[in-house]
């Protein structure tokens, strides 16, 4: 069970001439290593090294030069280098090896022949340990949950799969994608989790995986702690985000504690480079450039929102609901929202923007900003009418194009509508079951708009 979007990534990675070792990141159990081993049944030798494997960190605990280095490699695991053989080579927790990541340099100025993957569980923990790195001599690629195509894929709803990919969707295969995407809602993108379902179609049967992966993130955190006391506020951390994901924050006494926002600050940038959550600040523009507000508060992104769901509580709500805006005061589906939309964007570099606008006498915010085409598009994350749309609209007064979205739980369609001031735009009213789709819809949007006029 395989990435099928990160799969393509790392193919056309693969097919540039003079291609970089690729540093695959992600969060643990994500299903880095499961895509790798898939990716390298696509070469004519594939090379798996686990560097928590004491046989296979040899040749980079014994190590004196690339030659000697690849020639223990080669000989390691049965194989023969010739410069004929198109050669994958995957070295896996690669962090156990710290000096192994500067090494990579001479793969791609020694050996560019030899394709080289590296990743690591824990990696993000050596960017702060001042260990070297080869800049500009490796590429970067992130890998996230499964978004709703790859849930669909797993479970072999193939005919569901095959009009998901139709752009516009058929009316008719509407409600059927919203019931399975409401159970991917209560379940999330963790690999393994999707996986069990897959083959039991029993929700109670997930209990000892989310139970097992939450437990595994609070054991890593001996390997993230620089002291007891750092331990303990990162352990109060990870518990906290997952209580308060979709929410604005602010580090001081975060999560109901007694911590001062410097250290609460560093224990949540240490689990952002960890890849287990993110934190989104907002802007204020309305045209590109997006500049980030760092003085605001973030709102808090957990790395699966069904991970989210099950230690909140909250799965049986979603269960019995008919409008998914209505859970945990809608910011279950906002949070699983933003986790399509941004489970598509490998770049080691890419996130999630949202912009507010805050005075004194009045507030507003809008979920998401994406850009697309030189434009920032506002996206909200709705159930209510499209006059309700109070922020969107103020948006959209000062924005110097007429396209917005909503994201909600009813039917495809473009409304074309003004702003309380007169502005003319069009809003594209995308279903929830549609998110991880959004930059092929907007392509459609555009044209159909252009259409309109």
């Amino acid at each position: 069970m395989t990435n099928r979007n990160i799969l393509n990534a790392m193919r056309f990675w693969a097919s540039n001439s003079g291609q970089k070792p690729l540093v695959l990141r992600g969060a643990r159990q994500v299903g880095k290593t499961t895509t790798v081993h898939e990716f390298g049944k696509e070469f004519n030798q594939y090379i798996y090294l686990n560097l928590e494997i004491k046989q296979d960190r040899i040749p980079f605990d014994e190590f004196e030069n690339m030659d000697k280095l690849i020639e223990r490699i080669f000989f390691l695991k049965n194989k023969f280098y010739s410069k004929k053989e198109k050669t994958l080579i995957f070295i896996d927790e690669i962090q156990e090896v710290p000096e192994a990541m500067n090494l990579l340099r001479y793969f791609y100025e020694l050996y560019p022949e030899i394709y080289v993957i590296a990743a690591g569980s824990l990696l993000e923990i050596l960017f702060d340990n001042q260990h070297s790195f080869p800049v500009g001599r490796v590429e970067y690629m992130v890998l996230r949950p499964f978004t709703f195509i790859e849930f669909l894929r797993t479970i072999n709803e193939e005919a569901a799969l095959q009009q998901y990919n139709t752009i516009p969707l058929n009316e008719f295969a509407h409600e059927k994608l919203m019931s399975l995407f409401r159970t991917f809602a209560l379940i999330g993108g963790m690999p393994e989790i999707v996986k069990e379902y897959a083959k039991r179609k029993d929700l109670k049967a997930l209990k000892p995986y989310y139970e097992s992966l939450i437990a595994s993130y609070l054991d890593d955190v001996e390997k993230y702690a620089k002291n007891s006391t750092q331990l303990q506020i990162i352990r109060h951390a990870i518990k906290s985000t997952l209580l308060e994901a979709g929410k604005r924050i602010k580090f001081q006494e975060f999560g109901n504690s007694n911590y001062g926002s410097r250290e609460m600050g560093e224990a949540l940038r240490t689990l952002e480079k960890a890849m287990l959550i993110q934190l989104i600040y907002p802007t204020v523009n309305t045209v590109l450039p997006i500049v980030l507000e760092l003085k605001k508060s973030p709102r808090l992104h957990v790395l699966d929102t069904g991970l989210m769901n099950y230690y909140v509580g909250i799965q049986k709500e979603i269960i019995s609901t008919n409008d998914l805006h209505s859970v945990y005061e809608g910011h279950m589906i906002e949070h699983l929202v933003g986790q399509e939309i941004i489970a598509n964007e490998h770049g080691a570099l890419s996130g999630l923007n949202f912009w507010t606008r805050e005075k004194k006498t009045s507030q507003a915010e809008v979920d998401y900003v994406v850009i697309h085409n030189s434009k920032l598009i506002p996206i909200e994350v709705k159930s209510g009418a499209e006059g309700k749309l109070k922020s969107l609209h103020l948006f959209m007064n000062d924005a110097n194009h007429n396209l917005a979205v909503r994201v909600y739980g009813g039917k495809l369609s473009i409304s074309h509508i003004k702003t309380p001031l007169g502005k003319e735009f069009y809003l594209l009213n995308l279903p929830y079951s549609l998110s991880a789709q959004l930059t092929g819809y907007l392509d459609w949007f555009e044209e159909e708009v252009a259409k309109m006029k």
